[in-house]
């Protein structure tokens, strides 16, 4: 399994939002692999968009999402949960993309553990909620998503009579007005 490269993650945010769909974010540990397909995304650019975290330009904690491209952004939500971004456009220029929803691969018994779960029903619907289940924490906070070590993405495709759905993002009060929320349903 070969991880995407920086060249893939060093383009358009909008554009790295929806052709991350079908891709596969995979975490090992313990010599455990626990994947996911990406069914969901949210683009987040820099100061152009109020919703960002680098919409003032870079602080300590959006320093991050100026490059380099392919890095996780890790942050802790709330103070409940973390979410996972993956970090886009050319070193520099602000942007990343939130991972929203997964469909479950490998390692189902211990993502459901992870989340307390008897089913597979909502186990990774929300961008809490898969990190919970994949053990992604701060820890990965600038993981370097092209090595392929520890976790990283992997080419996937999007499986015949899906198509993209836009909406508005969520969780957000401003730049709500920005179609940048993707979802892969069927036909």
């Amino acid at each position: 399994m070969t991880s995407l490269t920086s060249s893939f993650y060093s383009r358009e945010t909008v554009t790295v939002a929806q052709e991350l769909l079908g891709k596969i974010l995979v975490q090992e540990i313990d010599g455990q692999i626990l994947s996911g397909r990406i069914i969901e995304t949210e683009a987040y650019t820099g100061p152009g968009d109020p919703a960002s975290h680098a919409f003032r330009g870079p602080t300590p904690r959006s320093r991050i999402m100026f490059g380099p491209p392919g890095i996780a952004y890790v942050y802790f939500c709330y103070g409940v949960h973390h979410l996972l971004n993956v970090v886009t456009e050319k070193d520099g220029t602000a942007g990343a993309v939130l991972l929203r929803g997964l469909e479950p691969l490998e390692g189902l018994d211990r993502m459901m553990k992870n989340r307390s779960r008897k089913t597979e029903n909502g186990l990774l619907d929300g961008p809490g909620k898969l990190t919970q289940a994949l053990e992604i924490t701060l820890s990965l906070n600038g993981c370097n998503l092209t090595k392929g070590k520890e976790l990283y993405i992997i080419d996937g495709e999007t499986k015949p009579g899906e198509r993209i759905i836009t909406a508005p993002r969520v969780g957000i009060k401003d730049g709500t007005d920005k179609l940048w929320r993707f979802r892969l349903r069927p036909i």
